[in-house]
């Protein structure tokens, strides 16, 4: 996802507005630059690639202005080149972009044709030059942007610097996240609360379809109908530190270690440890009444709705669909009135998870949310919010949000469980125990981080990796070949145990590594057979298992990692911690981007 960040200063802003964006790297890019308002001109300054390349050229060239805008860019349409680089300009304003103008080709043509000149092949530059025509003919910023904004179809955070307004910036947001931030004679605008976190703390977040005119004074917020429109303005919380690696390498495996702590900050708001009571937010939300649950989602956070679904259904006995949420729409699912709608994301602006819980909300379904954001647009579009406390996620490749969207949903199974008549009283109490022990064993899987790491060239030799896993563990296995696939580039494939003889064990040789997640319990024997299959054809087993597992199941394996024994229930939370180490292993002996991942964005806002 694009970086926004702008100001409106007293004073020159090229510095700020460069920390910004690297305060923004953790949503992914692959361009970045900066532009300002000077001496009644705008100048720029853009660079394919790291920010460091931007940084040289403005120690070559700086950049004076109190007034600017910079942009870290995630390549759509065009590929990652200066000239693609936002900001874009003409002579009258200059902008930046997230999102996509789904009509961007009629609108570029039709400009075309009135002998408009077109210098990049992005859909942003349209909107530059559909303003500049305004501004042109006479009218002013806020004109002719209400204008412009009616003509424009898809989804789009932006924000337009003026040569003629050198204090003046104008932000607008429809399907991406925009925030306002309030200074001492200053304003910002930002992608979200972390990349104004220094400047400051007192922010307020435009809704769907705002715009908004920011000057050293303060904001005047439009809504989609241009009434002048008044939003709440909240603390943000956001830090600085959020975005320090302290003592670790890289910021996924700060996030890895950070689990404990962010798993039990979570439970506290789900479960009463010492009363042996759920807790969670649902006045005025009927669970008893819910005969379906529909789960949906994209990327990690779909794993962590397919272990949802054995709770559901094990625990409650509530039937689950669950669907990706990039093809939940065209499907034309069937959705049974009063009906519950799960949604899952770490950012809660996720676009294609957005537009299927409208979809929902259009089918006369319930709304939750599993968000690790309270603000964002999903959120506040919900019935329900199940917040994850997590903190800021820096690493793209998603670790802390994984681990406590599962104890969230899994609160949530047991809360759905009680609501419908099939938790006892004595089985609350159990289960609660349960859930408080996730913490501790998490823990307890992070001790063995040095064995794992020794594992690391087993597997990162490989062009291929397979991982199995059956019940809730499957969903393991996927999200364990998805990390590896995400941050080392190695081919990897998850696979229900039971489906390696329908015709994945024909890829089985003593090359490829196979990644067998089995907790010992009542599936293990079935897995460990499948597992022997594997073994009998020379592939190399990596068993994941606790102690008993190992014993029962281990000598013929190249190598074991041995977990914590805990009650089923939160083996999804304890078990996501080696296959993640194995992933951050195997990149770093490998060499690769581990916490920008190429071609990756952190929260995906375009369809």
């Amino acid at each position: 996802m694009c970086g926004i960040i702008g100001i409106v200063g007293k004073e020159d802003v090229c510095g700020r507005l460069l920390a910004g964006l690297r305060r923004l790297e953790y949503r992914g890019y692959n361009s970045a630059g900066i532009a300002t308002d000077h001496d009644g001109m705008i100048d720029r300054r853009r660079a394919p690639g790291k920010l460091d390349n931007l940084a040289a050229v403005l120690k070559e060239s700086p950049l004076p202005g109190h007034t600017g805008i910079a942009h870290t860019r995630w390549a759509t349409h065009g590929a990652p080149t200066e000239d693609n680089a936002h900001p874009h300009a003409t002579n009258e304003v200059a902008l930046v972009h997230n999102g996509i103008i789904e009509n961007f080709k009629s609108l570029r043509d039709e400009l075309i044709a009135r002998g408009r000149t077109f210098t990049s092949q992005t859909d942003t530059e349209v909107v530059a030059h559909l303003v500049s025509e305004k501004i042109e003919a006479g009218e002013t910023p806020e004109q002719a942007v209400s204008a412009v904004l009616k003509r424009l179809h898809g989804a789009f955070a932006l924000a337009i610097l003026f040569r003629q307004y050198p204090d003046l910036l104008i932000g607008a947001r429809l399907g991406s996240p925009l925030v306002v931030g309030y200074g001492e004679g200053e304003t910002y605008l930002g992608s979200d609360a972390l990349a104004l976190a220094p400047l400051t703390q007192r922010i307020c977040y435009l809704e769907e379809g705002d715009w908004v005119v920011i000057t050293r004074g303060g904001a005047q917020i439009y809504d989609r109908d241009d009434n002048p429109v008044e939003r709440p303005i909240v603390i943000s919380g956001a830090t600085d530190l959020a975005i320090s690696k302290g003592n670790h390498r890289h910021f996924m495996l700060k996030e890895i270690y950070e689990q404990p702590i962010v798993v039990a900050q979570t439970l506290r708001s789900y479960v009463r440890r010492f009363e042996g009571e759920l807790a969670m937010p649902t006045e005025g939300f009927d669970l008893g009444a819910i005969k379906r649950v529909t789960i949906v989602a994209c990327g990690t956070s779909y794993y962590a709705g397919m272990v949802a679904k054995y709770w559901f259904e094990q625990f409650a006995r509530v039937p689950v669909d669950i669907d990706f949420a990039s093809e939940f729409r065209y499907r034309e699912p069937v959705m049974e009135p009063g009906g519950l709608a799960l949604f899952i994301s770490q950012s809660g602006e996720t676009a294609d998870t957005l537009a299927a819980l409208r979809h929902a909300r259009n089918e006369g379904q319930r709304i939750a949310t599993v968000v690790n954001v309270p603000t964002s647009t999903m959120a506040r579009e919900a019935d329900l919010v199940l917040a994850t406390h997590a903190g800021p996620e820096i690493g793209v490749a998603s670790t802390k949000a994984f681990t406590c969207q599962l104890a969230v949903l899994a609160a949530f199974a047991a809360n759905l469980a009680r609501a419908k008549g099939r938790l006892s009283r004595d089985d609350e109490r159990t289960l609660v125990r349960h859930l408080s022990e996730a913490p501790a064993a998490i823990n307890g899987a992070l001790a063995y981080d040095e064995s794992i790491q020794e594992l690391a060239p087993l597997v990162a030799a490989a062009r291929d990796v397979l991982y199995l896993g059956r019940g809730p563990d499957y969903p393991l296995a996927l999200e364990g070949a998805l990390k590896l696939k995400e941050i080392s580039y190695i081919h990897a494939e998850g696979y229900a145990a039971g489906e390696m003889k329908h015709g994945p064990i024909a890829l089985i040789d003593n090359s490829v590594p196979v990644i067998v997640i089995a907790p010992s319990g009542p599936l293990f024997e079935k897995t460990v057979s499948n597992m022997q299959e594997v073994q009998a054809r020379g592939g190399k087993v990596i068993l994941i298992s606790d102690y008993d597992g190992i014993q029962a199941a281990g000598d013929n394996c190249i190598a074991t990692i041995t977990m914590p024994k805990v009650h089923p229930l939160i083996a999804p939370l304890v078990y996501a911690v080696p296959v993640q180490l194995l992933a951050y292993h195997v990149a770093v002996a490998k060499g690769t981007d581990v916490d920008q991942p190429r071609n990756l964005a952190k929260s995906v806002t375009v369809e």
